[in-house]
This record gives C-alpha cells, sequence and structure tokens, in this order.
C-alpha cells in the first residue's frame, strides 16, 4: 500500500506562483516514477508532469511547457509542482500518482496509487 498526501493549493491571482508537494509513504519512493494530474470542473483528468525515479527525466504537457517544474527530493519522499505565471485556465484539482514500471507517462492508467487532491483556483 501507498499513501500520498497533497498539499499546497490554494486561491491565488493570474501571474502568481503556487508549489505543490506531494509527500509519500508506505513504499521504497525513490524506486517509482511519479506524476502529477489535474482536473477541472466537467472535464477528464489530464497530465501535467512526470518525473522519474531518479530525477533525471522530466515530462510537461504542452499547456504548462516554462511555467511549471515537476521535481522530487528522495530523502524526503516527496515529489513537488512549482507554479509560477498562473493562469485562470489552471484552475483544477491536482494529483500525483505512482507511475507503474510500464506505459506512458501521460496516461492515468499507468498509475496506480493517488493522492486525495488539493485544489488550485486562480482568479483573473
Amino acid at each position: 500500500q501507498v499513501q500520498l498526501v497533497e498539499s499546497g493549493g490554494g486561491l491565488v491571482q493570474a501571474g502568481g506562483s503556487l508549489r505543490l508537494s506531494c509527500a509519500a509513504s508506505g513504499r521504497t519512493f525513490s524506486n517509482y516514477a511519479m506524476g502529477w494530474f489535474r482536473q477541472a470542473p466537467g472535464k477528464e483528468r489530464e497530465f501535467v508532469a512526470g518525473i522519474s525515479w531518479s530525477g533525471g527525466t522530466t515530462l510537461h504537457a504542452n499547456s504548462v511547457k516554462g511555467r511549471f517544474t515537476i521535481s522530487r527530493d528522495n530523502a524526503k519522499n516527496t515529489v513537488y509542482l512549482q507554479m509560477n505565471s498562473l493562469k485562470p485556465e489552471d484552475t483544477a484539482v491536482y494529483y500525483c500518482g505512482t507511475k507503474t514500471p510500464w506505459g506512458t507517462y501521460y496516461s492515468e492508467s499507468n498509475y496506480d496509487y493517488w493522492g486525495q487532491g488539493t485544489q488550485v483556483t486562480v482568479s483573473s
């Protein structure tokens, strides 16, 4: 079993920044790739960013590239999502997940554990 707890969400004005954290327990964190997804009201969950077990490989969705940065600290069992230049369209519940060894980062079906999510609201 794995427990993931996201934090750091909140209300921010457009152009502002937030840093999300996802703390993991119950598994050897450094063995697994991780990802961030988000889900806006009425929309499907979509890929935001992914990171390999070592942090040596990172991927970001085109919609957030250049504004968001995923990183991890294996000593703290935590993955982060630094979000800068936030836009109203970034408003969503953000989820972190642990990636299985197979498949791409982009599909949520390739993740086996999820946190409860943290709300990010960007006002215009």
